[in-house]
């Protein structure tokens, strides 16, 4: 049988039933969909959460104080009211570690902002000229924090657009005007731009100002809460890492590593943690929806072995005439790939609008990859041979006389 015969009389038979062959593809439709669109969104939330991660700086270490304890230390990283690290050790990694591009220490804490009868709630970080290249801020208006600001403990703020909406409102220009953290005046000299995030990790709802000044006016004391240390390149992050380590460890005088009262976060293993974290929960969410998949294969059988005990005197008739077994299994083979292959198709563009609507409506990113899409085409086409294989193999193996004697 020739191969255009083959999907002519294959076309046929399929448009003989066009709503049984409607259904059975719907199954394969809704199966490689979900499968797109979950993966979409999986690898969306994956782009995003490093994109998250890698606008805090490049090719950064956060050096905080508190060891690493984990649930049953008293203290753990970053957290608690550990005061280990100084604007000091800063400086020594800074004149000492020649791999440091840049070094930023930093005080935040959170207080109550007032200006003009308004009020809101939002992290204050006291630090230096250095931390807008190191923590990768972009400046929208004014100016950010200068070295002369913080060496005079200057009363000036630089502020976050979303603090400027809840203070001034949108799209006010504040360079000028005066605020009070923790009652105390502070005149704005810049608004940063927009980075995004949200609740406490919003990045675009803070306030900078000199570290001296925070440290004299607000928190008391040289204590630092980080160190954002900045490697030359990406591939001498270890290597920096080890350095900060040691110098931190002689400057605190602990001889035992394990002893260490703060720690030191690696920028690249947070990214690569986090791709883990999205790689397990892309690969569940595909798992899942490829349920579907199976379950629309079992259809793709059910209505093959269906159409051959329909079409058993058909098949009697051609191996009557000198169809061979070959003729006939690949004649329903070739339907059965046909449903799944249709189904495919429209699988991928229901899975390509399922994310379109998921990234218009509900504002979260996705991002339908060509492997998805590959895949889908891959797995539609196996699910054809699969699922059709048995009804085919049994409906070549049909006795031709007792085929046309069937009823």
């Amino acid at each position: 049988m020739l191969i255009l015969d083959l999907f002519q009389e294959s076309f046929l038979a399929l448009s003989g039933n066009k709503v049984r062959s409607s259904l059975t593809i719907l199954g394969i439709v809704i199966g490689i969909g979900s499968v797109i669109a979950m993966v979409s969104i999986g690898q969306g939330a994956q782009g995003t959460i490093e994109a998250s991660i890698q606008s805090i700086g490049s090719n950064l270490l956060l050096v905080m104080p508190g060891a690493q304890r984990g649930f049953g230390g008293a203290a753990s990283a970053g957290r608690g009211s550990a005061q280990s690290l100084t604007t000091a050790d800063a400086a020594a990694i800074k004149q000492e570690i020649t791999t440091a591009k840049a070094v930023a220490p930093e005080s935040s804490r959170r207080y109550q902002i007032t200006a003009k009868g308004a009020n809101t709630n939002t992290n204050v970080i006291g630090t230096i000229a250095s931390y807008i290249d190191v923590r990768n801020v972009k400046i929208d208006l004014g100016n950010f924090i200068t070295d002369q600001n913080n060496l005079s403990s200057s009363k000036v703020a630089v502020i976050g657009p979303t603090t400027r909406d809840d203070l001034f409102g949108a799209g006010v220009n504040p360079v000028g005007q005066a605020i009070k953290i923790n009652k105390i005046e502070f005149k704005v000299v810049g608004v940063t731009q927009a980075k995004g995030g949200s609740g406490f990790s919003n990045q675009d709802d803070v306030i900078y100002v000199p570290l001296l000044t925070a440290q004299r006016y607000l928190t008391g004391g040289d204590s630092v809460t980080t160190i954002s240390v900045q490697a030359n390149t990406a591939d001498g992050m270890t290597t920096l890492q080890a350095e900060v380590n040691n110098l931190l460890l002689t400057r605190h005088k602990i001889s035992d590593p394990l002893l260490a009262d703060f720690s030191i976060m690696n920028q690249a293993d947070i990214v690569a943690a986090a791709s883990s974290v999205t790689g397990i929960f892309t690969l569940l969410l595909a798992s899942i929806a490829g349920i579907s998949l199976v379950v629309g294969g079992i259809g793709i059988m059910n209505m093959m072995l269906t159409t051959v005990t329909e079409r058993t005197r058909e098949i009697g008739l051609r191996k009557s005439i000198g169809a061979t077994e070959q003729d006939i299994n690949g004649q329903f083979l070739t339907e059965a790939v046909m449903l799944t292959f249709l189904g495919g198709v429209f699988g991928i563009l229901l899975g390509w609008l399922i994310s379109l609507a998921v990234t218009r409506f509900a504002g979260m990113a996705t991002a339908v990859s060509l492997s998805s899409v590959f895949l889908a085409f891959g797995v539609s086409a196996a699910i054809g041979l699969i699922f059709g294989y048995y009804p085919a193999r049994r409906a070549s193996k049909l006795n031709p006389i007792e085929a046309l004697r069937f009823e």
